[in-house]
């Protein structure tokens, strides 16, 4: 059973992600939340499998808590989806950089929202090869931090090589059809680069990609 906390401060909202993910057979709304604090005390005392976490709420924002929760090695199986009203919101960006596994906007169709839900319980990022792909290099590149090749050196070539398909957007079977190896092969290198770099998750290894100049913004459209 997929257990999930609902973090927004729209009781609303709320109520109809509960009723949409309750009916399914295998998710369970565990807690919710109405800000932050709340979304992080229920991270702490329920350990669900995922949060769905508004960006914008009172006091704490969504970006803090996921920030706080990603930071807390106890809450390491704990994975946050970002919900924002807007594709190409700027904290976005900044909130799969602290840890964040996707985002949603709110006006997903119903199974997409349930599909999301798995892939995130499941490990995975929610990393779509398209809009996201070009936020995260749009704000990589705003960011304006010089490129750091020194955060790759502990990769294998062929470890970078993965890494920049992983920045691109492609799943672990279209990496193995580039590179004409296995998807199990893929799987191996994809594993061993997050343990190597510390990353928590797919969407870590997208920005690492990014802010390590590995992969450039337009190199992938």
């Amino acid at each position: 059973m997929i257990r999930v906390v609902l973090a927004d401060d729209q009781a609303l909202v709320r109520a109809g992600f509960r009723a949409l993910l309750n009916a399914q057979g295998d998710v369970e709304v565990v807690a919710e939340a109405a800000d932050g604090n709340e979304a992080v005390a229920a991270a702490r005392e329920h350990r669900p499998d995922v949060i769905l976490m508004d960006i914008r709420m009172p006091g704490l924002d969504g970006l803090e808590a996921t920030r706080q929760i990603a930071a807390d090695s106890t809450l390491s199986d704990v994975h946050v989806l970002i919900l924002t009203t807007f594709e190409e919101d700027e904290y976005v960006f900044e909130a799969i950089r602290v840890g964040a596994s996707g985002f949603l906007v709110k006006d997903t169709e119903p199974v997409e929202l349930v599909r999301a839900v798995r892939v995130v319980a499941g490990g995975d990022a929610l990393l779509s090869p398209g809009v996201t792909r070009r936020l995260i290099g749009e704000f990589a590149t705003r960011a304006k931090k010089a490129p750091q090749p020194s955060t790759l050196d502990v990769l294998t070539d062929r470890e970078r090589e993965v890494v920049a398909l992983v920045g691109e957007g492609l799943t672990n079977d279209e990496i193995a059809q580039r590179l004409v190896v296995s998807p199990a092969t893929a799987k191996t290198h994809v594993s061993r680069a997050m343990i190597k770099l510390a990353a928590r998750d797919r969407a870590q290894l997208v920005v690492l990609a990014y802010e390590s100049g590995l992969v450039r913004p337009g190199w992938a459209d």
